[in-house]
């Protein structure tokens, strides 16, 4: 390679460097910073486990979430209240439980899983017991059953 095809790459990541730097950093940080991303609802996030009316409607519909994905050769007795459950903000939950499968071809098993929910209307909290009102965004920890 000669020399000024090496120059003429270091001036040109040096200017897309300095591009980034000093245009494209500080509209980013404008633009998270602003209330673009803003979400107000009277359901604030907490960072400790929390137990109320609503994480308990939401660990009930995770157990139904998680019943109808085993197989009808399989049972599952779940707890009577989750190990953990955490408010993220605008009434959305993880919920930290465990299950007690038992498949006929081997003996029970206890696995813990993890269920994120989102109650969807809102601050309108008529509809919580309401399943469809509610949308599961994902569940981990369980085998393919």
């Amino acid at each position: 390679m000669n020399k000024k095809k090496i120059i003429l790459f270091a001036v040109c990541l040096a200017g897309l460097l300095a591009l980034q730097i000093k245009l494209f950093m500080p509209w980013m940080y404008e633009i998270a910073s602003s209330d673009l991303f803003l979400v107000e609802s009277k359901d604030d996030a907490n960072p400790m486990p929390i137990s109320n009316d609503m994480t308990a409607i939401a660990f009930t519909h995770c157990n139904s979430y998680v019943n109808k994905q085993i197989t009808p050769d399989n049972s599952a007795t779940f707890a009577n209240q989750p190990l953990n459950a955490w408010s993220i903000g605008n009434y959305e939950y993880i919920i930290n439980a465990e299950v007690d499968i038992t498949t006929k071809d081997a003996p029970s098993t206890v696995y813990h899983y993890v269920c994120r929910i989102q109650y969807e209307n809102g601050d309108d909290l008529s509809g919580a017991n309401n399943i469809d009102n509610w949308s599961i965004e994902g569940v981990t920890g369980l085998p393919d059953l």
